[in-house]
């Protein structure tokens, strides 16, 4: 069949322990690539690549960082929001001292504010886990959205309260602002959340992410075998936090072009945790999946009553999707807690067996 590794010979440790050893894996994800930074651009329309392809991978990499502190790591977080808030304002203030640096430098370095602020409200997960961090990380959500709201340096003292986006150029095309069209922005977060994602997966496999996993399963154990609680936890806090700062600053920037602090308040949070749950504890590519189920939902049901003749509320079309959701997080955490991830694993092997389903890999 098409999906098979018979013949596929490794004649190193390298090639046997490679990110993607099955041929097919490797083509199939140059394909989706392909698609992605041509297809994608080519065929679809501005409101499709503003209002679907561009929060989805914003949401995307939100769902990264928080799943690496929650499903590698193993610490509950519930201050998504927060952290991405933080990125978005830091961006805005290097954007103010800085106006003739690179903005995709800002928006990288933006990341590293808020991995101080995950740092600094990460501490007490050394003494304290589960349902306690939480609502830790639920403080740091209600604090720092009273800072974005009472600081008034942070926005510039604008009397809106809002973050208003400047417009850069690179390489003399406009990448933000009103003048920054949506194929541009695009690609920019595209490029941004591909590389990011394939540094996360390489750090996850490597020392640190193992040490991550490890005090996931059993901290006393890692303790035990050498590994530093302090260092592990708190790496997962700053990388976590850093993506997250990231995810925030592409938010404002290339998809919103201003926001108030309720763009990073609590319903955030709770969505791209939701987006995790779906998606897959403990996997990339379940945070993708999740993104894209989560987002794309509500335009799907907005888009199936004309297309039978009928009318629906926007509210309606809110509160369905709201018990489609909450329906399917039940349903994962009862018989999948592993999420649509994992279904998409259990077919791969299915495929790779198939037809003996029961044979072993």
């Amino acid at each position: 069949m098409l999906y098979r590794e018979a013949g596929q010979f490794k004649t190193s440790y390298a090639a046997d322990q490679a990110m993607l050893p099955i041929r097919q894996d490797r083509i199939a994800l140059v394909l989706l690539l392909v698609v992605a930074f041509l297809g994608v651009p080519v065929l679809g329309s501005d409101f499709f690549l503003s209002s679907i392809m561009i929060p989805f991978l914003v949401f995307a990499l939100a769902a990264v960082g928080l799943n690496i502190l929650t499903g590698y790591a193993g610490q509950l977080s519930l201050g998504t929001g927060a952290f991405m808030g933080v990125g978005a304002y830091s961006c805005y203030k290097l954007a103010t001292y800085f106006p003739d640096t690179n903005i995709i430098v800002l928006v990288l370095a933006s990341g590293v504010f808020s991995a101080l602020i995950g740092v600094a409200f990460g501490l007490p997960s050394l003494r304290i886990k589960g349902l306690y961090l939480a609502i830790t990380t639920l403080a740091a959500q209600f604090f720092l959205e009273w800072c974005f709201i009472r600081i008034e340096w942070l926005y510039n003292y604008n009397d809106s309260g809002a973050i208003e986006v400047p417009q850069r150029m690179l390489f003399n095309i406009a990448v933000t602002g009103p003048h920054a069209t949506p194929t541009t922005r695009y690609l920019v977060i595209l490029s941004i959340v591909a590389i990011m994602t394939l540094v996360a997966a390489n750090v996850l496999r490597g020392r640190i992410g193992r040490s991550w996993m490890m005090i996931r399963d059993m901290d006393i154990a890692a303790e035990l075998m050498g590994i530093r609680p302090l260092r592990s936890k708190l790496s997962a806090f700053a990388f976590s936090s850093y993506y997250c700062g990231v995810a925030g600053a592409l938010m404002v920037f290339f998809w919103l072009g201003s926001a108030e602090v309720e763009a990073f308040d609590i319903n955030h949070s709770f969505l791209i945790l939701f987006m995790v749950i779906i998606g897959g504890m403990g996997s990339l590519t379940g945070c993708f999946m999740g993104a894209a189920f989560i987002w794309v939902l509500p335009v799907i049901i907005r888009a199936i009553p004309p297309f039978f003749g009928l009318d629906m509320l926007a509210a309606t079309t809110e509160h369905i999707s709201n018990i489609i959701i909450g329906s399917l997080i039940i349903f994962f955490l009862i018989v999948e807690p592993h999420g649509l991830a994992r279904l998409w694993q259990i077919a791969k092997e299915k495929l790779r067996t198939w037809p003996f389903p029961y044979a072993s890999s």
